[in-house]
């Protein structure tokens, strides 16, 4: 039997549609949905235990995969199947994963699993930019405890015009690359890059983008009341209180807000925190705490929160004493490590930041193998969060979710900087010492100062911030706070990270932990940011001015140059034979990429020294040299043969050509070293290929005066009646031959 099927139709303009459908696949699931657009479907499925875990959080997985299938392709590998994730799923996992996650209850402890597959791609639509539909459409149909539907659009803007969900070739010629989040009423998430744009602008796509969202999530409030909307499911609650939870506020705010109030280091603070905690837990016998511990646990923790935020709203002040505009001190240093091609340190208060740069050629190239896109990149960032830069002790298992999404921040905010005839592929790595705040804005400043150490012509110096939020909803006060701390990041209502130049944003990182989030706030924050980040920015120049001229002695020099496609197998030689002793002879790289475009060979050349690379470029300009019918060039006697001398053409050592020994003088020449020897320099005049002997042809006497008087000598008119008795004889040789 056909299953019965629902489906609602949202109109993105200009011809394009995105349909939610439900009803015809993954029944077993507690919901689930089809979303396409175009030839591109998503199958979103999610499911939630009905027993509540036995930890003091919401276990939530969001998962987001592309089957090459959907592309008609093959994994790549030995092993032809889908693996683990690839760092571009793993940033959409992310995306998701911040929007739904703040709208469960915080008492609901389920084992939750969102899984968003990519089923058939269409290479005019993006599919990370319907996933937060899908997912949030497919908890619509369930019946789970979730507060509001959501959705996800991507916001591009091509002369001025915004547009929602743009296509990839409209995305390379638009100024802004944007991901928003959000719900009806509120904004929760935004993410992208952005070609130095103002903060109104980034206001203005983050508005557009938001009124494209209001009408996803009623398509899916739409849905779900013609599937049938299910009741909210009942689940066990945490135990909750209320004498409990006064008693302990009234033993430790007054404390908490003293010693938030002195301004001490996070060692100091940690530690006057813990023994606030272990004075109230102090006051309860140990059966009550065997019996109720975890709630003074939990409500301790509220009264923190409660007396930090206070502190902020009601006197302006910081866990760390500064006031709410104010950035930690800063320090910086360039070439730092003796080895590297490229290295900075970037320290603001306790957290730290060491970047090294590593040049090569395309070769080294970031190499993107994903169902939806195929591509390279020649500037990359790698972030690595080790876990004694929070004194901590853990096991290391990979990289992180959170390590990829911070990198692809910073890698976003200064790709843009790297200027397009940058002749290296650039690797940039951010090892994160210290991390009390803001680390990738850490990075971000730790890549740039470490790019220009290494001679890499930035555009323009990058900085970045990490702004906060403290608000009252009831009276309506808020603070905005900059170059936030890890614990007002725990604390408060926003983590907005902004970087950008003198001159505008380049990327921008938010998550917002409050409804209704007013524009105006969100405007006072950008403002606010481009103070702090112009703060950090002269930091910056005052460590390092300007970029290097050149890369470092130590450091590899690169040099490109074109060749006719023609001259690339000569340049290889067979079975590599030519290019591999070339490149052990100069101590160089050789890189040979085909431009399809121009049908020319890119050589890059990449070697430490000048001499190396000077050679290389020689052998190409032999391979390559090609004389002009009628000019003249010097050449040097290489061989001589009874007919004539082997000559080489001195401006391209290697190339050969056979002077013929008639052409050597107007004299007749019986002997070649009566005119020339070996080693011996002249000039001689190129005729191209002779029509007779289909070789090439120079001469030495076309140079020369004609001698007084000279003849020229008749030519044989016999040659060719001697070939054809010639070839009867051979014939009747044959003949007799096959008689006998």
């Amino acid at each position: 039997m056909i299953p019965q099927t629902f489906k609602e139709v949202i109109d993105l303009g200009d011809g394009r549609e995105i349909s939610i459908e439900t009803g015809k696949l993954a029944k077993q699931a507690h919901g689930s949905v089809v979303v396409q657009s175009g030839k591109c479907m998503l199958l979103c499925t999610v499911v939630s235990n009905y027993k509540q875990s036995d930890v003091d959080f919401l276990p939530l997985t969001v998962d987001y995969r592309e089957k090459f299938a959907a592309a008609g392709r093959y994994p790549g590998g030995f092993f032809k199947r889908e693996a683990r994730p690839s760092d571009g799923e793993v940033l959409t996992m992310r995306l998701v994963d911040r929007v739904l996650r703040p709208l469960f209850p915080k008492d609901y402890h389920a084992e939750t699993q969102v899984m968003i597959q990519l089923m058939s791609h269409d290479d005019d639509v993006m599919p990370d930019a319907m996933a937060g539909l899908a997912a949030s459409a497919a908890i619509q149909l369930s019946d789970f405890p979730f507060e509001c539907a959501i959705s996800e659009v991507r916001v591009g803007r091509i002369n001025g015009e915004f547009i929602i969900n743009p296509s990839r070739t409209q995305l390379a010629e638009s100024d802004i690359d944007m991901v928003i989040g959000a719900s009806a009423d509120s904004v929760m998430m935004v993410e992208g890059e952005m070609d130095e744009i103002s903060e109104e602008e980034m206001t203005e796509a983050i508005k557009a983008a938001h009124e494209a969202i209001k009408v996803q999530c009623a398509a899916q409030i739409k849905l779900a009341e013609a599937f049938g909307k299910k009741e909210t499911r009942e689940y066990a609650g945490e135990r909750e209180d209320a004498d409990l939870e006064k008693k302990v506020y009234d033993l430790s705010y007054d404390k908490v807000y003293e010693v938030a109030k002195a301004g001490s280091s996070k060692h100091e603070r940690s530690t006057a925190f813990d023994t606030i905690k272990e004075e109230v837990k102090a006051t309860f016998s140990e059966e009550e705490l065997e019996d109720f511990g975890d709630l003074v646990s939990k409500y301790y923790s509220k009264a923190e929160k409660a007396a930090v935020r206070d502190l902020t709203l009601n006197e302006g002040l910081r866990l760390d004493g500064r006031k709410t505009t104010e950035i930690r001190p800063i320090w910086c240093e360039t070439d730092y490590l003796p080895s590297v091609h490229g290295s900075s340190i970037f320290t603001r208060g306790e957290t730290q930041a060491l970047a090294t740069v590593t040049l090569g050629t395309s070769r080294e190239a970031n190499q993107i193998d994903m169902p939806s896109y195929e591509g390279e990149e020649k500037f990359y960032l790698h972030y690595n969060f080790p876990p004694f830069s929070t004194g901590e002790a853990r096991p290391i298992r990979g990289t992180s979710r959170r390590e990829v999404g911070h990198g692809n921040l910073a890698q976003r905010a200064l790709k843009g900087m790297v200027p397009a005839d940058c002749p290296y592929t650039v690797r940039v790595v951010s090892e994160i010492l210290e991390s009390n705040g803001s680390s990738s804005m850490a990075t971000v400043c730790a890549g740039t100062m470490a790019m220009m150490d290494a001679g890499v012509q930035l555009k323009k110096p990058v900085s970045g911030i990490a702004m906060g939020l403290i608000s009252d909803g009831e009276s309506g006060k808020y603070a905005v706070l900059s170059d936030i701390l890890g614990d007002e990041d725990h604390l408060g209502d926003m983590d907005f990270k902004v970087t950008g130049t003198a001159d505008g944003i380049t990327a921008c990182q938010m998550d917002i932990k409050v409804k209704g989030l007013s524009y105006e706030i969100l405007v006072n924050a950008l403002k606010q940011a481009r103070d702090g980040r112009l703060h950090i920015l002269e930091k910056i120049t005052d460590t390092i001015a300007t970029a290097r001229e050149d890369v470092k002695e130590y450091a590899p020099k690169m040099v490109s140059v074109r060749i006719p496609n023609e001259y690339i197998g000569a340049l290889i030689g067979p079975g590599g034979k030519v290019i591999q002793e070339l490149q052990k002879e100069t101590g160089t790289t050789i890189v040979i990429n085909e431009d399809p475009v121009t049908e020319e060979g890119v050589v890059e050349i990449l070697g430490t020294g000048q001499e190396g690379i000077n050679a290389v470029l020689a052998k190409i300009d032999s391979i390559t040299f090609k004389p002009v019918v009628g000019n003249s060039y010097e050449v040097k006697v290489i061989k001589m043969l009874d007919f004539g001398a082997v000559v080489e053409y001195l401006e391209a050592p290697g190339n050969e050509v056979l002077l013929h020994v008639s052409e050597l003088a107007w004299e007749r020449t019986e002997n070649v070293s009566d005119v020339v020897n070996m080693g011996d320099v002249f000039e001689v005049k190129y005729f191209g290929i002779d029509s007779r002997t289909r070789k090439e042809k120079v001469s030495r006497k076309a140079l020369l005066e004609k001698p007084e008087g000279y003849k020229e000598r008749a030519p044989r008119t016999d040659h060719k009646d001697r070939g054809s008795r010639d070839n009867r004889d051979r014939d009747n040789r044959n003949r007799d031959r096959k008689r006998d």
